[in-house]
């Protein structure tokens, strides 16, 4: 049997007012004023890469060993590097072996689909477990309609044989260049053709031909179908799809238009990881999307949906959601709006590529080391450990922190210095089995931290260098809310 076998998704703390939008911009496009409901918004420290990180954690916290692992597949169209291997950085974070094989997807939106049908070709061929990550976090001109639909988040599937809770039935596909909206090289922000078209020209008639042969090689009536997920930022044009492909419309799942938005590539395998966490034992699942044509798939729940959880789930991310009223926070969040940084902003962050190597399993995986005769933690790690009295040598054992537990053992918030988000946070924490470091806070408000306070782990965004255009990932501490996402 073939199919997923663990599920995760990620969506954003933050979750941007429409109806602050629409007020912003009134003067100048009156027509965004009275949509209701949020839209998911990416913190300044986020982007795709942190994001699938994110959800990986949240999918792989019931599995037993990442290293069984035997491909990362990592699908977006807003990765931070064009040449830089993107799903390198996330492999790195998850601490995944080296000896995995690891890929970027993109081009259209529905890479994240494609991505899922790469790894289930490779568990079909016996090829092991594939984890398929697909993020995005989409830029669009102030005041335009895209600002209000578009969301920011991620989704993680892990796909091969053994305790399957979905089982793979068939799938189809159409590509052609049919362009609904397009983005040159260089350039950030999408150009959209008109609606009417793309419905009636494009999905309309594309998706359903990816659906028939989607339920022909299943040998599934369309009918007997229980769950239809189709992302689209178009209203109600979900149920005439389903109703166009003989689906009933009580199988409609909920395309968290109202929450988060349409977060693009992932959204697909998002809404499939929040229909997965209420989905029952032998109904049938029917996702497709469009982009470039359109792709369709076809699962069986199995009796294992009933053991397999997420960490968090997508259920427990949308619980956790804080609306953001400041709509040049997000413009400024965005890189849409440039802020005054002062003096004390003005920085070189050129980055030592060496150093970056020789320490990568510190720095992206947050590996600290173990000393095996006093058994206690060090981070950084290093060959030299202090017990009472002498100094021990070469006696560390990698020890990594990232899933630990931890409480803050003394914090500050200051405006000194600059900050995209001040005041900005920071502390020592106190790690659960030993280990105190130093780390930035973030995804807090003045208030939510004191002594004592428990903290997880997140892999985010340690600082930009503008001048050469590289990202520098580290680990930061967040307020623990709701169950751990510790793997």
């Amino acid at each position: 049997m073939i199919g997923i076998t663990a599920y995760g998704g990620y969506i954003p703390r933050l979750r941007l007012s429409r109806q602050a939008v629409g007020e912003a911009n009134a003067w100048y496009a009156p027509q965004l004023r009275g949509r209701p409901g949020t839209r998911s918004l990416a913190n300044w420290d986020e982007d795709s890469v942190t994001m699938a990180v994110a959800a990986a954690r949240d999918c792989l916290g019931a599995a037993p060993d990442r290293q069984a692992l035997r491909a990362l597949l990592l699908a977006s169209n807003t990765l931070p590097f064009a040449e830089r291997l993107n799903a390198g950085i996330a492999a790195g974070a998850l601490r995944l072996d080296d000896g995995i094989e690891a890929l970027d997807l993109g081009g259209t939106p529905r890479a994240g689909l494609s991505a899922l049908c790469q790894g289930l070709a490779r568990a079909r061929a016996g090829l092991g477990d594939t984890l398929v990550l697909a993020a995005d976090q989409r830029h669009t001109r102030p005041a335009s309609a895209q600002e209000l639909e578009v969301g920011d988040g991620a989704a993680a599937l892990v796909v091969g044989s053994g305790a399957v809770l979905a089982q793979w039935l068939g799938s189809g596909v159409v590509s052609v260049d049919f362009v609904d909206h397009f983005r040159a090289t260089g350039e950030t922000v999408d150009y959209h053709w008109e609606e009417r078209w793309v419905r009636e020209e494009g999905i309309a008639r594309l998706v359903p031909q990816a659906v028939a042969q989607a339920l022909a090689e299943a040998g599934v009536d369309a009918a007997a179908v229980d769950h239809f997920i189709f992302p689209t930022p178009f209203a109600r044009l979900d149920g005439q799809i389903a109703q166009r492909c003989g689906v009933r419309a009580a199988a409609l799942a909920d395309n968290l238009a109202d929450t988060v938005g349409d977060t693009g590539t992932p959204h697909a395998l998002l809404m499939l990881a929040h229909t997965l966490e209420r989905a029952q034992p032998g109904q049938l699942i029917l996702l497709a999307q469009f982009g470039s044509g359109a792709q369709a798939l076809v699962f069986r729940v199995t009796d294992h949906v009933r053991h397999a959880r997420p960490a968090r789930g997508v259920s427990g991310w949308l619980a956790r959601g804080v609306e953001e009223r400041q709509y040049t926070k997000f413009l400024a969040f965005k890189g849409t709006l440039a802020l005054e940084r002062g003096m004390r902003g003005e920085q070189d962050r050129k980055t030592a590529l060496s150093t970056a190597w020789r320490h990568r399993q510190a720095l992206l995986g947050l590996v600290g080391g173990r000393c095996r005769v006093t058994g206690q933690v060090q981070f950084p790690p290093g060959r030299l450990s202090l017990a009472p009295g002498q100094w021990l040598q070469d006696t560390q054992e990698p020890y990594p922190l990232a899933d630990r537990g931890a409480r803050i053992a003394s914090w500050s918030a200051e405006y000194l210095s600059w900050h995209p988000a001040p005041p900005h946070h920071y502390g020592q924490i106190d790690f659960d089995g030993g280990g105190r470091l130093l780390m930035d806070f973030t995804d807090l408000e003045v208030g939510d931290v004191e002594v004592g306070t428990a903290m997880e782990l997140v892999f985010r965004i340690k600082d930009r260098d503008d001048r050469r255009g590289f990202t520098r990932y580290f680990w930061k501490a967040t307020p623990l809310r709701g169950p751990a996402s510790a793997t």
